[in-house]
């Protein structure tokens, strides 16, 4: 196999990866977060080596900090976020039968 060959195989393969985990958490966020707080917990234990806690605390998640203050409004205890109070504004549809 030549080298430039490699190289295409390697570079299709991360942005597979790449799209594929995309995918997944937009699909199914609270799943990927989950595995992703789980994933953290793991590489986060006192018996790890200092850069796998470090990666581990990198790849927390932001609901898993309890941290009400980063105003992602997952959980809906933050108050009413930016995107709910423009939605305030909204009139909803009215739909009448013809004459």
């Amino acid at each position: 196999m030549t080298s430039s060959l490699w190289w295409q195989y390697a570079v299709i393969a991360v942005l597979v990866s790449v799209s594929l985990v995309y995918m997944f958490r937009k699909l199914a966020p609270q799943l990927a977060t989950r595995l992703q707080a789980a994933a953290s917990a793991s590489l986060v234990q006192p018996r790890r080596m200092s850069a796998l806690q470090a990666l581990g605390r990198w790849l927390r998640p932001r609901q898993a900090t309890g941290n009400c203050g980063d105003g992602c409004g997952t959980c809906g205890s933050c108050g009413t976020s930016k995107a709910a109070a423009a939605r305030a504004d909204v009139q909803p549809l009215e739909f009448r039968p013809r004459p």
